[in-house]
């Protein structure tokens, strides 16, 4: 997962768990802002699990966090990636899905024992295997217009039957390219959620994106309170305005929370009456000020400063 989403959006044991120690240990604080176990994106340290998987997960644990969101790797087992989890104390009930789609990530997620298999990146149509094309894909995301979103919905439809004759549940995870401005002001995200069958596809919010892209998550969880299950927790630098691409001359550079500008309580008090059971910081690299492992023991301690 971390290849295939870090190719696309950046472009880009001991030791491990000392340096946990030397950012502070776990907080013996039990409060959070929805009463519910604080998870991390895995993503986010994909650097850091490149180098030391088991180690950087135990860090993760001795920061104080419980849930982890991965993806399908490329080069370990779901088993393994299961036994490496449970050894670390933590849980992964979320998954997203790679570009291998959903025949990949399916016997995958029900290997970990995850209940959502999410999609952050769905294109009208499948491209076809071995002729993946990154510019192409690229300028493919560019140039959606509201058809597009039509087909992206009923792409989601028939992944969300999929995920469920497996027993699973699908999700549509959004950046900010699905707020772009279209005929007459309307916008793809809208598109998607009006267009999907609320039992097959649930929502991943990913706070910072949408914030990024000029529109207010609370203004979306109060409307929807049933379609999110999940969301993402992340900060962004201020912009002069609304960005609503992933390249780099446009994207917003990341910051760890609270060191932004998205005010998380109106948020968290809009999330709360709604039905998201999991919610994960993910920060988005790269991580050229404060290393990564430093950065979610930040972004922990923010959470826990909100409750």
């Amino acid at each position: 997962m971390r290849a295939s989403r870090r190719d696309f959006l950046v472009g880009s044991g001991g030791a491990m768990a000392a340096a946990a120690f030397a950012f502070g240990a776990a907080s013996e604080l039990v409060a959070n802002p929805l009463g519910k176990p604080i998870g991390l994106e895995l993503y986010t340290v994909g650097a850091e699990l490149d180098k030391d998987y088991d180690g950087t997960l135990r860090a993760i644990a001795a920061i104080g966090y419980k849930e982890v969101e991965t993806g399908v790797s490329a080069t370990r087992k779901a088993a393994d990636v299961k036994k490496s989890l449970q050894a670390a104390g933590l849980q992964c009930r979320a998954m997203h899905m790679s570009f291998g789609g959903m025949e990949e990530a399916i016997p995958y997620a029900a290997e970990i024992g995850a209940k959502y298999v999410i999609s952050s990146v769905t294109l009208p149509s499948v491209p076809e295997a071995g002729k993946f094309d990154m510019k192409a894909m690229m300028a493919q995301l560019t140039a959606l217009n509201l058809d597009d979103f039509k087909k992206i919905a009923a792409r989601c439809n028939t992944m969300g039957e999929q995920a469920k004759k497996a027993g699973l549940q699908f999700g549509y995870h959004n950046h900010n390219f699905e707020f772009k401005p279209q005929d007459g002001g309307a916008i793809g995200y809208d598109v998607v959620l009006k267009e999907t069958d609320p039992a097959l596809v649930k929502f991943e919010l990913d706070c910072g994106w949408m914030v990024a892209a000029g529109h207010d998550p609370v203004a979306y969880l109060t409307k929807y309170p049933t379609r999110y299950r999940l969301l993402h927790i992340k900060d962004f630098q201020p912009t002069d305005s609304p960005s609503v691409g992933l390249d780099e001359s446009v994207r917003p550079k990341p910051a760890e929370l609270g060191r932004g500008h998205i005010d998380y309580k109106p948020i968290f008090a809009a999330a709360k009456k709604t039905e998201v059971e999991l919610y994960y910081v993910e920060q988005e690299p790269p991580f050229t000020a404060t290393p990564a492992m430093e950065a979610i023991k930040i972004d922990y301690d923010y959470l826990h400063a909100l409750a």
